[in-house]
């Protein structure tokens, strides 16, 4: 247990790292002194905060209430929650594994809303001319994946359910651009990854499906807030949610127009884009026990393998009705 606990210290001790790397080596002290009525929201290059960002329809809501807002890029949820943690970030969203990391580490995040399933929005994938057939032929290979992210959970799970050990396969930590660079150089036999990442690779490297999350897991998206923000500040929260339920509304209706938004920032062709956003899930969703339940299942799965350090309660980190 001490050896699991000195591991994990180590792995939040390379997540600020990447936050330092990705926003600037004077990120933590310009946030330190961040002005009064400033909210700070962390994205990624994909998803709904970004469409809000680029929507520009967020900054007049805020005003009216007094507020600004600081934009923060992040390449994964892992960091993003390690910005809340250190008190460097108010808002954000990842997917359903980095906040059990997260909440471990005694994080003092807060679920404030969630994104319906999206099972196909995430794959292990192997190279087209790969001679492995299905997850049971994961055994004694190279699987590569981010650490502590959504397809960590679906590899455990699509794992258990083909009758192979998560033991039994060698996970490799590396982020997505790293992780793809491998995979095409052969350097691993698979890859766990995440849309729009997933797509690109079926479209320009041709890479293989052994399994999406259908059948497996969910593959719910999450937005969070600090716990001292969502108290002090929760009329920002709201307004927030309420600026992604409008953005949600019209993506879920044009997704060629979200594609072609999107193209610029992301990097990828519309037509891969469509694809991915094909796959996501649409509607802003207030947090309710299924959810949490299903939240639960997963920190239980993580503490039997030893992947978090102690047992954890998820409802303990869920906004409270009327705050």
């Amino acid at each position: 247990m001490r050896q699991r606990r000195i591991v994990f210290k180590l792995a939040l001790a390379a997540a600020v790292g990447v936050i330092a790397a990705t926003s600037g080596a004077g990120f933590f002290s310009r946030a330190a002194n961040a002005q009064e009525n400033v909210v700070r929201v962390g994205f990624q290059k994909y998803g709904k905060l970004v469409l809000l960002k680029s929507k520009g329809s967020l900054e007049p809501k805020l005003k009216a209430l007094g507020f600004g807002v600081k934009w923060v890029e992040f390449p994964s949820g892992p960091p993003l929650l390690e910005a809340i943690n250190v008190g460097a970030l108010d808002f954000g969203n990842t997917g359903e594994a980095p906040p059990i990391f997260a909440q471990a580490a005694g994080a003092p995040i807060r679920y404030v809303a969630y994104e319906p399933p999206a099972p196909k929005g995430e794959a292990i994938l192997v190279p087209k001319d790969s001679p492995l057939k299905s997850v049971a032929d994961l055994k004694g290979k190279k699987v590569a994946l981010n650490k502590g992210s959504n397809v960590h959970y679906l590899l455990v799970k699509a794992l258990e359910k083909a009758g192979v050990k998560y033991a039994d396969i060698t996970p490799v930590f590396l982020a997505p651009a790293d992780a793809r660079a491998a995979f095409e150089r052969g350097a691993v036999d698979a890859w766990a990854i995440w849309d729009p990442f997933q797509a690109a690779a079926e479209a320009q490297a041709e890479a293989r499906t052994l399994s999406d999350g259908t059948d497996t897991v969910a593959n719910h998206q999450f937005y969070f807030s600090s716990q001292k923000f969502q108290e002090s500040s929760p009329q920002i929260v709201d307004a927030i949610l309420d600026g992604l339920r409008e953005v949600d509304e019209w993506a879920k209706t044009d997704i060629k127009a979200v594609a072609e938004q999107l193209s610029p920032s992301v990097g990828l062709p519309v037509p891969v884009l469509e694809v991915a956003l094909k796959r996501q899930s649409y509607g802003i969703k207030p947090i309710d026990p299924q959810v949490i339940g299903d939240q639960q299942k997963l920190a239980d799965t993580f503490l039997t393998l030893g992947l978090i350090p102690k047992p954890i309660v998820v409802s303990d980190a869920v906004k409270k009705p009327g705050s």
